[in-house]
């Protein structure tokens, strides 16, 4: 089963390239997503990993947890699932209305 890794702290220079050529010395790397900014469209300084085992995983993050990239120290740990944003994604007892917000 894969396992999709969080990487921080990501040289702006760095590419998608950059990081699977780096993850893929652990392991097997089914796919590499570099978050970019909507409006310029530069790296926002962080990526998704995903490797294709656990255990490759648990590897990538041992070794590459403080591995350093063009001066900077890399930040790798599992993902976390992503939290609802918008207001209607969330549940609707956690809601906060407001008296105008009421239709």
């Amino acid at each position: 089963m894969s396992t999709n890794l969080y990487v921080g702290n990501v040289p702006f220079g760095a590419t998608e390239d950059d990081l699977r050529d780096l993850f893929a010395t652990m392991g097997e790397v089914t796919r590499c997503h570099m978050v970019l900014d909507r409006e310029t469209n530069r790296s926002r300084g962080f990526a998704f990993v995903e490797m294709a085992s656990g255990d490759d995983a648990k590897k990538a993050i041992e070794k590459l947890n403080g591995h350093e990239m063009d001066g900077r120290r890399l930040v790798v740990n599992e993902a976390r699932p992503r939290e609802p944003r918008r207001r209607d994604d969330m549940p609707r007892e956690d809601r906060q209305f407001r008296s105008w917000d009421r239709r």
